[in-house]
C-alpha cells in the first residue's frame, strides 16, 4: 500500500489514508469485490434502494488502485469502439440503445458530483473527435453520418475553420466530431469521495484486504480473505480488468494496458498559441487512439498510442518506456506550438478487455452472484449507471435497466491457450492499420 501513490499522477493529488483491511469474520447480505466506480457506485445505489442492507466493500489494495484512479478522466459517451462495429455486431438498435445508455451515465455522473458534492475538479466541457490523416476523416465522416442515420442525440458535425478555432493543430484534417455530454475529472479524488459517502451511510470498505477464495456453502457464499472471511448471501465481481482471478469470470475478459503521459503546467501563452479555451476533451480516429484534455491546474494528459496485451496472470505491465517515448513524441508532434515542453509523470494501467470489445454485465452461476467487465477503457461514467443496473440485478427487479441488450448477454469465450496469441493479433492488426493510415511515425 505504500506505493500505491507511484500509480498514477492523480493518487497523488490529495492526502489519502487508507481504511483498516478486514481482520475478522462478518455476515453480510451483499459483499461487493473492488472498490473502482462500479463497486462504490454499487454500494451506494444498493444503500439508497434499501438501507437496511449489509453491505461490504472489499479492495485488495486501495480504493482507486485500478483503472479508477489510473484513467484519463474523461465521463464521456463512447462505449465499446465505433458504433458502426456495435450495429454490425448486435445490430442496428442496439447500437442506438447503447448510446443511450452512456449518454444517461455522463448525464448520472454530472448530477452525482452536483448533488453528493463529490470533490474531484470536475468540469463538464465537452468532447471533440478530431481525424489526423484524410483516411481517418474519411472514416470520421463515415461515422458521422451513420450517427445521424441512428437519430443519435447529442452527436453534432463541427467544420474544419470552427474545430480550428477551438484547438489549432497542424495534424487535424477535415471536420471534426462534437459532442457537448461529456466532463473531465480528476478519477483518484471522486473515487476517495465516492468512499468518503458509502462510509458516511455505513456502508464498510476494507482495504488492503484481497479476496483470495470465493466458495458457494447453502445458501451463503464464503469469500476467504488474508486475514478475515465473510459471509454474504449475494456477491457483486466489480473487479473488471482483475476478473480472470476468479474461474466464473476467467473466460470472459482479459486485462489490456493503456499508457499515459503527462505535461508540467502551461502557461498562459502556451495555450493561447493553440486555442483550446474551451477545455473540451480530445480524442482521435485512430484504431489505437490517442486521447488528452488539460487538467484543473493546465497540465496535459496525453494517452493512447499503443496496449500492452496480457501474458499469462501477471500483473506487472503498468510501465511501457518506448510507448511514453512516443506519446510524448506524439504530444509535440500534435502541438508545435507550445514550444518546448517538460513532463513529469507516465503511467499505465490496465482496462478490462472482451474478445468482441464491448461490456457485460449479469449474473454468473446463479441469481446471487452478480459481474460486471469489459469497459475497454471507456468506463468512467458508464461504471457509475451499471451501479444503478447491478443494484436491479442483486434485488431481483426487472427494470429498463437490466433489460438493456448487453446484460445477461452471452459473451464469446476467451479462447483458452491461444487467448494471448489472438489478443495479440488484434492489437497488432490495429498497430498496422494506424501505421498505413496515420501521417505519425509508427
Amino acid at each position: 500500500m505504500a506505493t500505491y501513490k507511484d500509480k498514477s499522477f492523480w493518487l497523488t493529488t490529495r492526502d489519502y489514508e487508507p481504511g483498516p483491511p478486514l481482520l475478522d469474520s462478518v455476515d453480510v447480505d451483499v459483499a461487493v469485490i473492488g472498490a473502482g466506480f462500479t463497486g462504490l457506485s454499487t454500494a451506494y445505489f444498493l444503500h439508497r434502494a434499501e438501507p437496511g442492507l449489509r453491505i461490504a466493500v472489499l479492495e485488495a489494495d486501495v480504493v482507486g488502485y485500478g483503472a479508477s484512479g489510473r484513467n484519463a478522466g474523461f465521463s464521456m459517451t463512447k462505449i465499446g469502439m465505433l458504433n458502426s462495429i456495435t450495429k454490425l455486431r448486435f445490430g442496428r438498435q442496439s447500437a442506438v440503445e447503447a448510446h443511450a445508455y452512456a449518454d444517461r451515465a455522463v448525464s448520472l455522473v454530472r448530477d452525482l458530483v452536483r448533488d453528493l458534492e463529490l470533490d474531484c475538479d470536475y468540469e463538464h466541457p465537452g468532447l471533440l473527435t478530431v481525424a489526423t490523416s484524410t483516411a481517418h476523416a474519411r472514416r470520421l465522416d463515415k461515422e458521422l453520418a451513420l450517427a445521424d442515420e441512428l437519430g443519435l442525440k447529442g452527436v453534432e458535425r463541427i467544420d474544419a475553420a470552427a474545430l480550428a478555432k477551438r484547438v489549432a493543430s497542424p495534424l487535424y484534417v477535415g471536420d471534426g466530431w462534437w459532442e457537448p455530454n461529456c466532463g473531465i475529472l480528476n478519477p483518484a479524488k471522486l473515487a476517495w469521495s465516492w468512499k468518503r459517502v458509502i462510509e458516511s451511510a455505513g456502508i464498510d470498505v476494507f482495504e488492503e484486504t484481497p479476496v483470495l477464495e470465493v466458495s458457494r456453502t447453502g445458501s451463503s457464499t464464503i469469500l476467504t480473505t488474508p486475514r478475515g472471511r465473510v459471509r454474504a448471501g449475494k456477491v457483486v465481481f466489480a473487479t473488471n480488468a482483475w476478473s480472470h482471478q476468479f474461474p466464473g469470470l476467467r473466460s470472459k475478459q482479459v486485462p489490456v494496458w493503456t499508457y499515459i503521459v503527462l505535461t508540467e503546467p502551461l502557461t498562459d501563452t502556451q495555450l493561447g498559441a493553440v486555442g483550446w479555451a474551451g477545455r473540451e476533451g480530445i480524442e482521435d480516429f485512430r484504431d489505437l487512439v490517442h486521447y488528452y484534455r488539460l487538467t484543473a491546474d493546465h497540465r496535459i494528459v496525453f494517452g493512447g498510442r499503443d496496449v500492452g496485451v496480457w501474458d499469462g496472470d501477471s500483473m506487472a505491465k503498468d510501465r511501457d518506456e518506448t510507448i511514453f517515448a512516443k506519446l510524448r513524441a506524439d504530444l509535440n508532434a500534435t502541438f508545435p506550438a507550445f514550444g518546448e515542453v517538460r513532463f513529469t509523470h507516465a503511467w499505465g494501467g490496465p482496462v478490462s478487455a472482451t474478445i468482441d470489445l464491448f461490456p457485460a454485465l449479469g449474473y454468473v452461476g446463479g441469481r446471487d452472484w452478480v459481474y460486471s467487465l469489459g469497459c475497454v477503457g471507456h468506463g468512467v461514467s458508464t461504471t457509475h449507471l451499471n451501479g444503478q443496473t447491478i443494484r436491479d440485478l442483486v434485488l431481483e427487479r426487472d427494470t429498463d435497466l437490466t433489460d438493456t441488450f448487453f446484460v445477461n448477454r452471452r459473451v464469446p469465450p476467451m479462447p483458452g491457450p491461444l487467448t494471448r496469441p489472438v489478443i495479440g493479433a488484434i492489437a497488432g492488426f490495429m498497430r498496422w492499420e494506424d501505421r498505413r493510415l496515420d501521417v505519425l511515425p509508427g
